[in-house]
């Protein structure tokens, strides 16, 4: 079989649960792309932005760690609510790195951005490509689509995509056997047991989490909706050893309830893109949703960990099933 030709071109595609309108907004204004543009942690200064063909967009990246990092992007194409082509990454004293092609569309309210990074050569997209997940900087979009949820409808939420090379089918048993599920759902450190499983909808489950140190952490799902192939939906609580609610052991003001979303798109036939959006559910005090929405790098780099522990899952069945 010939090797698959690697691409000079980095693409992302993601749909937001917003019209078109709100989404250009976002990504034009600079005082709302401040609010979201960038990897997690980072915040964001505009000194001039001119929205044109021809024009430019002058800004300062400020990273957690205190660095600065200078850009200005030089537009090409501008069509509003539909294109924008634009170099990146670079500034007076250097060259950009690639170019941007970013379109958006509109269908039943929800808009597709479809974005294509162009590189010079393979070797320079695959070494952006890395570059940015050692970053976080797909985070970028998920505070996106943070941000629209908070401006279309007022809810607070934490998003995170991850794009895995398994088909779609796969990607859907990682979620519903159990038998894989508690392989890798844990924190980094952690091992998952179930004490009862039924994954199916009105289903739940009753499992407990464990370290090294001896800290056991119990908990329960519900599963309202799961949808073959590529959607489900379930509650999470804590509780004790009797399944008696109770409250997080380490964050006595974390959300009693959250509900979880995981939605799988395919992005070709043995690639696939899960995205997990998380929420408070039901009843929620003020003190409750402002511990939930200051804790988004704790959650990335929980739910960073497990992706992590399920790329090698997935890996080692695949060497299990070859050997």
């Amino acid at each position: 079989m010939a090797a698959k030709a690697k691409s000079s071109e980095l693409r992302i595609t993601r749909v937001y649960d917003a019209p078109v309108a709100l989404v250009w907004d976002a990504w034009t204004d600079p005082e709302q792309v401040a609010q979201w543009w960038g990897p997690r942690g980072f915040t964001l200064t505009t000194h001039s932005k001119d929205l044109r063909p021809g024009g430019h967009w002058t800004y300062t990246m400020h990273g957690p760690d205190g660095v600065d990092y200078p850009n200005k992007t030089i537009y090409f194409e501008v069509e509003p609510q539909r294109k924008l082509v634009y170099d990146h990454g670079g500034h007076d004293d250097r060259p950009p790195l690639f170019r941007v092609t970013a379109l958006f569309s509109e269908s039943g309210g929800k808009t597709t951005l479809d974005m294509t990074m162009k590189f010079a050569t393979p070797e320079a997209a695959e070494e952006m490509h890395q570059f940015i997940k050692k970053a976080n900087g797909y985070s970028t979009w998920d505070r996106l689509a943070e941000y629209l949820a908070q401006q279309s409808r007022g809810r607070e939420q934490f998003v995170i995509n991850r794009s895995f090379d398994v088909p779609l089918a796969t990607m859907f048993e990682m979620w519903t056997n159990p038998e894989h599920f508690s392989r890798w759902l844990a924190p980094t450190g952690f091992a998952m047991q179930f004490v009862r499983s039924d994954i199916k909808p009105g289903g739940s489950t009753f499992y407990f989490m464990s370290n090294s140190a001896g800290l056991k952490m119990y908990g329960r799902a519900e599963y309202l909706e799961i949808k073959r192939p590529d959607r489900l939906v379930y509650t999470q609580q804590f509780c004790d050893e009797h399944e008696k609610l109770s409250r997080h052991p380490l964050a006595p003001t974390w959300p009693a309830t959250m509900l979880t979303v995981v939605q799988l798109t395919a992005e070709g036939p043995d690639r696939t893109r899960v995205t997990v959006t998380w929420e408070p559910h039901g009843p929620t005090t003020p003190e409750e949703l402002a511990t939930f929405v200051k804790s988004r790098a704790g959650m990335m780099q929980g739910w960073t960990g497990s992706f992590d522990k399920l790329d090698d899952y997935l890996a080692s069945q695949t060497t299990g099933h070859s050997a």
